[in-house]
């Protein structure tokens, strides 16, 4: 029988004041050991007995088993059993017995995977204590074993949550852990990821819970995303995983951090939603900022479309919107970090219009359009500031790259639209292109004039030339409505040429609704339209009421588009392209009837050369009429017209062929020094296509009617060379064909266009006579002559005879056209003489008179004011 030691009463009260540090002397007797044993409490014996006396021998299996057991039937042990496990782990990890640390995370490890229940609580705020611990110690060893206790505890699901558990300590280490610099590159590696799958962990745990929703806060999301683009930016093959979320092997995700981090910011960016949104986007813009990014912006790209294919599709309106506001912000900065951005934006639109792109749409071509202007600015300002400097030349360039970059992605923007939106852009875009005369292009440092108006015109056509681009309306009428139409037809008639050009494209693009302007490229004489397999529908009710409506202005601004002298080989290219689309897309017969008029009188243009164009510019008009002629008689197949056209196209050949396309428009060609105007076998003559044609369904009274464009007021709108600045009082507007105005309008106004209005000087006898051509001497005989009475009233009955003949044989439409024009020149007029006669009322305080020096005011009694008749009753 042993025999015990009695411990004195005093000290029961210390019995449970267990000192896990003390250890026996070999003065103590065995029995005092298995005494104190005894008396201490169950779950803290079965905690120790797992603990070996070598911790090489790992964790004594079955003593856990008998914890674990112990755990599961009295739950209510567990936070005591938490709270000692965790004093002993401090112990070890202060004493660095890593041995006993390992053991100590195992078993918690174990218990924590086999109690589920409400009771688990306590005992997990001792594992995270535990874990705290680890992270916090300096081993790597360490804090990658505290990271995967925590990884395991984030994937249990707890039954309900505890609001009260914040996890911002974990969020701070993890990202420092990310951005770790250990010198061994196999440790820094190993802690990288473990801090990557630490932050996994966390979001796991708390993106679910919309009542704990800390992890979306500013404060979290400026350290978590900015750690995992930090190992995303490592990686060198960046290109083979943009696209949707991948599933990468299990030895890569271990592996390779670029190829964690990226799954994990995959993961977080599918579980944000639409209040959380840009917590999480904000700070990617801050991390290329800081790291500079955005030139070259290669990972900027690949962030993005992380970004976007990851997010719910209803979101990605979200991201845009922060991107422009982006653009905003740094507007000032270098051209290449804008056109970084701008790069971004596009890749980002490419994935967005492919399903719900939100509101954004007009938002998004006001802030393109908004920095294309600023771009523009920013170029001509740097031109305007130095000249024959190297680095003033660079930045020109840049510029020219952040404006190809914006018009690129207002292009690709715009094609994806559907055609109900990609009209409105397009009203929009021409809303914003300036007009000479009546809008300035103004920036932030001033007006640069028209230099700067220029330059902004041409990038705005651009980007509408590319919006239009793959437009495929039903009715030409939906995709040139009167509010579109009119500001476009009135660039087309600016005085540059390459401005001309863009208008034309355009039109080119929503004319053509099958395909057919690739076939029609290059001016020439084609020996066989059939060959070209145009493809064409039968026009509709919408296309004749759109040309009956419109069909003149059409006319009009190709007839005018000629007399440019400045036009080149593109020009003229482009003006037979239109011709031949209308033909194609919108000719019933009256449209040939008044296209054939039009080639008519661009011949006489030629011929006449009353505008005085140079040799060149008469004998492209002469070719464009030959290959136009040419395409549209073999369109309509009437043998008569189909033989006189070649027979001309023939004898100029042999005679005239600089009047034919393949020799004027070659390189230096010789051009003829003067034109033979009574040489008829070289010009098609209007008798004998009427009489060709008056068999075959046309009306060959229309088609002796010589065409005259309408009469608008679009000239002074596009400060073309003929607009008069000077206002009349009195207008007589001269309708006629240009026979009349040739015979009867001697001394015209420089620069005359047929039908365009005339200005005439008012007399007292009430009659008027014409301005004096400013190319003639001015001398008395010709001031004697524009007074002389002889002959006048011949002059208004020749004049009265053909205004009758012209409502007997000329279409309706084109004198409703006329009609029209003068009611709005009318109004016009009216506008500018009121404007310049109207004057404020009178006041009662009297009107400021100045006398000698003096000012005096001149009270007006009230009942001598004039009050207008609406204000008296």
């Amino acid at each position: 029988m042993k025999e015990y030691v009695l411990v004195p009463a005093a000290e029961q009260d210390n019995s449970y004041d267990y000192n896990p540090a003390w250890e026996p002397g070999p003065c103590v007797s065995l029995g005092v050991c298995c005494c104190c044993a005894a008396l201490r409490p169950r779950y803290k014996r079965l905690v120790d007995n797992i603990f070996p006396e070598d911790p090489k021998d790992g964790l004594v299996k079955a003593d856990m088993e008998k914890l674990t057991f112990y755990a599961v039937s009295a739950p209510e042990k567990l936070d005591r059993i938490g709270a000692y496990l965790a004093e002993k782990l401090s112990r070890d990890v202060i004493r660095h017995r890593y041995g006993y640390v390992f053991i100590a995370m195992e078993a918690l490890d174990q218990l924590l995977m086999a109690c589920h229940s409400q009771s688990i609580k306590p005992f997990v705020e001792s594992f995270l204590h535990m874990v705290a611990k680890l992270l916090e110690s300096g081993e790597p060893k360490l804090q990658v074993l505290g990271t995967n206790s925590f990884v395991k505890f984030a994937n249990i699901e707890e039954d309900t949550p505890s609001y009260h558990r914040r996890y911002d300590f974990f969020v701070s280490r993890f990202s420092a852990m990310c951005h770790s610099c250990h010198d061994d590159p196999e440790i820094q590696n190993e802690i990288r990821i473990a801090g990557i799958r630490g932050i996994q962990g966390v979001v796991r745990k708390t993106v679910n819970d919309e009542l704990r929703a800390t992890i979306w806060e500013p404060q979290h999301m400026d350290k978590i995303v900015p750690s995992l683009l930090y190992n995303m930016q490592k990686t060198e093959d960046a290109d083979s995983r943009i696209g949707p979320p991948s599933s990468p092997t299990g030895g890569d995700r271990e592996e390779n951090p670029a190829v964690l981090a990226e799954n994990c910011f995959r993961e977080l960016l599918a579980r944000a939603t639409y209040g959380n949104m840009n917590n999480a986007v904000k700070p990617v813009f801050a991390h290329l900022d800081h790291h500079k990014l955005w030139d070259p912006n290669e990972f900027a790209v690949h962030c993005f479309k992380i970004i976007m294919y990851s997010i719910q599709a209803q979101y990605s309106h979200h991201v845009i919107q922060e991107i422009l506001g982006h653009l905003d912000f740094r507007k000032r900065d270098s051209p290449r970090v804008r056109a970084g951005i701008i790069q971004v934006l596009l890749e980002t639109i490419a994935i967005a219009a492919k399903g719900s792109i939100g509101p954004t749409v007009l938002e998004v071509f006001n802030t393109l359009l908004k920095h294309l202007s600023l771009s523009v600015d920013f170029e001509l300002g740097t031109k305007s500031g130095s000249s024959g400097n190297i680095d003033i030349r660079s930045k020109e360039c840049e510029e020219k790259i952040v404006q190809n970059a914006i018009i690129q992605t207002i292009g690709f923007f715009g094609s994806n639209l559907p055609d109900y939106q990609r009209s409105e852009i397009m009203l929009f875009i021409m809303g914003k292109v300036p007009v000479f005369g009546m809008t300035a292009y103004s920036s932030e440092n001033g007006q640069l004039g028209d230099l700067g108006t220029r330059r902004i015109q041409i990038m705005l056509l651009r980007s509408l030339l590319m919006v239009t681009s793959g437009y495929n309306a039903k009715s030409i009428a939906t995709a040139l409505s009167a509010p579109f139409l009119d500001p476009l037809l009135s660039s087309s008639l600016m005085e540059d040429s390459e401005l001309r050009q863009l208008v034309l494209e355009v039109l080119h693009n929503l004319i053509d609704r099958h395909d057919n302007r690739a076939k029609l490229r290059g001016i020439r004489i084609i020996p066989d339209v059939s060959d070209l397999k145009i493809k064409r529908d039968k026009i509709s009710r919408q296309d004749v009421s759109f040309m009956k409506k419109h069909g003149q202005q059409l006319y009009r601004h190709i007839y005018l588009g000629c007399k440019e002298d400045d036009n080149v080989h593109k020009n003229f290219e482009l003006l037979y392209t239109t011709l031949a689309l209308i033909t194609i897309e919108l000719a019933n017969e009256e449209v040939v009837t008044d296209l054939i008029r039009l080639a008519i009188a661009l011949q006489d243009l030629a011929i006449l050369n009353e505008d005085n164009l140079s040799m060149f510019s008469r004998c492209s008009v002469m070719a464009l009429v030959a290959a136009y002629l040419n395409f549209l008689s073999q369109m309509i197949a009437v043998p008569a017209f189909c033989q006189h056209v070649s027979k001309v196209i023939e004898t100029r050949t042999v005679e005239g062929p600089c009047f034919l396309p393949e020799t004027i428009f070659r390189d230096k060609c010789s051009l003829p020094k003067t034109f033979d105007k009574d040489d008829k076998s070289l010009f098609f003559l209007m008798n004998k296509i009427a009489e060709s044609l008056g068999g075959s369904g046309y009306s060959a009274e229309r088609l002796s009617v010589p065409y005259v464009p309408q009469v608008t007021d679009e000239d002074r709108l596009s400060r073309r060379k003929s607009v008069v600045d000077t206002v009349s009082i009195q207008v007589d507007i001269l309708a006629g064909n240009g026979t009349e105005d040739k015979a009867s309008a001697p001394c015209l106004l420089m620069g005359k266009e047929p039908g365009h209005p005339f200005l005439h000087l008012g007399l007292s006898s009430g009659r008027t006579g014409c301005l004096v051509n400013n190319t003639e001497e001015i001398t008395f005989e010709a001031l004697k002559k524009a007074i002389d009475n002889t002959g006048l009233e011949e002059q208004e009955k020749e004049k009265r005879r053909l205004v009758i003949e012209k409502f007997q044989k000329a279409p309706f439409e084109e004198i409703a056209a006329q009609c029209e024009s003068k009611a709005t020149l009318l109004h016009d007029r009216l506008a500018q003489i009121l404007e310049l006669t109207i004057r404020p009322p009178p006041s009662p305080s009297g009107t400021l008179t100045i006398t000698a020096g003096h000012t005096h005011y001149q009270s007006v009694p009230v009942y001598e004011m004039k009050f207008p008749d609406l204000c008296v009753y």
